[in-house]
């Protein structure tokens, strides 16, 4: 037993970096999973400053110093945070409301349809099947509307902990921004002077991940405005809140699209019924999926993602499982350094040997 645990030793921490990269990867996961609540403005702040990190560094090579480009880009950040708590969110928010005031008349309609189905086909449904689909119905309704009261019941807390990450956030973003050279000198003075394994991985995913934050923004915002476009030139109800959700349904790859065409359809289907308008709202839906997934995505992350689908569906559900949303928004970009690990991992075939004989 010890010659195995000694020839895996040998094999895989072979060099002092590799056990200490170990023990780097172990804290880092141990934090994440025990205090992501309470770092979560730092968080926030890190995955902000990435993503404007590009811009900044565009500016500079246009010969903009860089004090300069900070504040150019910290100014960009604080009007598109303004834009959206104080036009965007309070929008929305009264569309949801009209939204859920109007579920009792919906699932009125729908309870209509269903009576009609044992008296239409009655080989196929039975009344019972029908008073089984009712009461489940409204006892999903009444867990929505009590869940709804639990939240506004937290509102306070959630208000007060949005009010904090709304000053914290900001603060922390524009300091990242500023001292970016001298934290990642200061994060490098505290690691091994040879660090090839960590040198290869940070490379790799320096630009990988950079690409993907701001390519996955740039997504959701063409995707989100264009089925605005679209649910409007069709007249469909609610077109803000169904662009929302056709935007952040980027998100999760593959399984999204699918989750928020239920949406679609039954906003269609309660507008309109079976006809031509349903018909022509699902099918331009399907033509703006196809669009984001063969032309669009190819064109953002052409360089960014080379992993097989079944890598990134068990990414999205083993890490949002951990993390919920941002395990979710993180997925691909994890399951992609894990790759880089992977391939940066030394291997000593001489541990091996000593191993079996």
């Amino acid at each position: 037993m010890f010659k195995v645990f000694g020839g895996f030793y040998d094999r895989y921490f072979s060099e002092d970096e590799a056990l200490i990269f170990t023990l780097l990867l172990i804290t880092g996961t141990v934090i994440m999973v025990t205090m992501g609540g309470v770092i979560a403005p730092l968080l926030w702040s890190m995955v902000i400053t990435f993503m404007l990190q590009g811009l900044v560094n565009s500016l500079k090579k246009l010969k903009v110093p860089h004090r300069i480009a900070v504040y150019l880009t910290y100014l960009l950040f604080l009007g598109s945070t303004f834009i959206i708590f104080l036009i965007f969110l309070p929008f929305s928010w009264s569309r949801l409301s009209l939204f859920v005031n109007e579920l009792p008349s919906m699932v009125d309609q729908l309870r209509s349809l269903l009576l009609i189905l044992p008296e239409n086909y009655p080989e196929q449904f039975t009344e019972a099947q029908v008073d089984d689909w009712l009461l489940y119905i409204q006892g999903e309704i009444g867990a929505f509307g009590q869940y709804l009261l639990s939240y506004s019941v937290s509102s306070i807390t959630r208000l007060v902990t949005l009010l904090v990450y709304t000053v914290l956030v900001p603060i922390l973003v524009f300091f990242m921004l500023r001292d970016s050279e001298k934290l990642l000198n200061f994060l490098e003075s505290w690691l091994p002077e040879k660090r090839p394994i960590m040198a290869q991985v940070w490379h790799e995913m320096n630009d990988q991940l950079a690409n993907y934050i701001r390519g996955k923004a740039l997504e959701i915002l063409i995707v989100g405005l264009s089925s605005f476009v679209m649910f409007e030139l069709f007249g469909i109800n609610y077109p803000v809140l169904l662009a929302v959700l056709v935007g952040l349904s980027v998100i999760v790859p593959y399984v999204g699209a699918t989750v928020v065409t239920v949406p679609v359809f039954l906003v269609g289907f309660f507008q309109w019924g079976f006809s031509g308008e349903l018909m022509q709202v699902i099918v331009a839906y399907a033509v703006l999926q196809l669009i984001d997934g063969n032309i669009l995505v190819p064109l953002i992350f052409s360089e960014t993602v080379n992993l097989h689908p079944i890598s990134i569906i068990t990414a999205v559900l083993v890490f949002g499982g951990l993390w919920g949303f941002w395990g979710v928004f993180f997925a691909i970009p994890l399951a992609t350094f894990i790759k880089a690990v992977i391939r940066a991992w030394p291997v000593s075939h001489s541990g091996q040997g000593k191993a079996q004989t």
